[in-house]
């Protein structure tokens, strides 16, 4: 017999109450069941570096990860996650002590957050913001408080920025933590050096912790410069930043990430990362550890198809009539749809797989204040050229 949930104590945890379906979910689906071509979800159509999967491989048939690997993640990896660090930003970080593998970024934003948050605690976070932050901080009993990225320019080109003055004004004595992502999905905005300085500036002001996901750390494009929060005086010791494998590598499904900390932030974080999946992806962290150690070279030029397939996206959708913030880091683009006589950005999502066969993503999920975010809509650039402009001519047809 199955038990039933009495009206007055349902089945899901009340903090968990607020949130359903993930929208990546409901959008795949859609794209699945319609043929759409799916510009929803944030993964490439193609894998990464031929030699990195052949890592994999290797570490497979050699026995390497097959059982379960070291809780903090394989030496190779953290040492390799170490020496990126200190040749891409000069942060030196002890692989032993200051470096955790996690089951990709997501886990270490549960972790983190599980870790360093009590019920009642307040996290600023930049909204719009992936929708894991606000059932991670749900989870661990905090309170969200959205500080809203805002249209406007940047060095005359449409972008969101963030209003240093609301950032400033949304902390209070309750405020545990700032949850900050840069490069920023699903905006496309890179924080700049001087809006990082007054963000460490505020930080140490005020004894915050910081977690900062940077997994679209090497996804920038033009003259925007990725600096880690974490290399400004007094954060290195209340920062804990993630990165992430699946962005910079295309291999999304590896589901590799980590943390670097100070550490008694990785001991705390370790804490509650060791009771979610305690460990992951043994062989995967070795291949991991032989690419974050490839030439720069492969970086730039990662880089360099990312920005071509921005453009190819990003013009055509401006020749569909949609409004477009060209991003200056990841591999989304925002658009306003108003310009197209819409306005409300779940129901032109769920339509547009049957008007014009392609999937796309309701900004307004991520928002707290919904209202907000209702006309913007994003697209996802991480697929061969082919697909995009397939897209690009199905979206054409919106305005005959």
């Amino acid at each position: 017999m199955t038990p039933k949930s009495s009206s007055a104590r349902p089945f899901l945890n009340r903090r968990l109450a607020e949130f359903g379906t993930t929208i990546f979910a409901e959008m795949s689906a859609l794209a699945v069941k319609t043929g759409a071509i799916n510009l929803g979800q944030g993964f490439p159509d193609t894998d990464g570096p031929e030699e990195i999967r052949e890592a994999a491989v290797r570490a497979l048939r050699d026995g390497r990860g097959n059982q379960y690997p070291p809780g903090p993640g394989v030496p190779e990896l953290r040492t390799a996650v170490a020496a990126h660090q200190h040749r891409r930003y000069g942060l030196s970080y002890d692989p032993d002590t200051e470096v955790l593998v996690t089951a990709g970024a997501t886990e270490a934003i549960a972790a983190s957050l599980l870790a360093l948050l009590e019920p009642g605690d307040e996290v600023v976070a930049l909204e719009p913001y992936y929708d894991s932050y606000a059932a991670c901080v749900a989870m661990a009993g905090g309170t969200r408080v959205p500080v809203t990225l805002r249209p406007g320019t940047t060095d005359g080109r449409a972008a969101f920025r963030l209003d240093l003055d609301e950032l400033r004004d949304a902390i209070t004595d309750r405020t545990r933590l700032l949850l900050l992502n840069t490069p920023h999905n699903p905006t496309g905005t890179v924080l700049t050096r001087d809006e990082l300085a007054a963000i460490a500036e505020l930080a140490v002001e005020r004894d915050l912790l910081v977690v900062t996901d940077e997994v679209y750390e090497h996804l920038v494009f033009d003259t925007a410069e990725h600096i880690p929060l974490a290399s400004f005086p007094g954060m290195r010791e209340r920062t804990v930043t993630i990165g992430s494998a699946g962005k910079t590598y295309s291999f999304t499904g590896w589901k590799v990430g980590w943390i670097t900390a100070a550490p008694a932030l990785v001991t705390a974080v370790r804490s509650a990362k060791q009771y979610l999946t305690y460990v992951a992806s043994g062989p995967f962290q070795y291949a991991v550890a032989e690419a974050l150690a490839l030439p720069d070279s492969y970086f730039a030029a990662y880089r360099e198809d990312m920005r071509a397939k921005r453009d190819l996206l990003a013009t055509g959708l401006e020749e569909a009539g949609f409004g477009v913030y060209r991003p200056a880091g990841t591999y989304f683009v925002t658009t306003d749809i108003r310009p197209l006589g819409e306005s409300d950005g779940f129901a032109f999502c769920r339509t547009l797989p049957e008007r014009a066969g392609v999937v796309a993503v309701p900004n307004a999920v991520f928002y707290d204040h919904r209202e907000a975010g209702a006309p913007f809509v994003r697209f996802a650039f991480c697929k061969r050229n082919s697909v995009l402009e397939e897209a690009v001519r199905r979206l054409k047809t919106l305005t005959g």
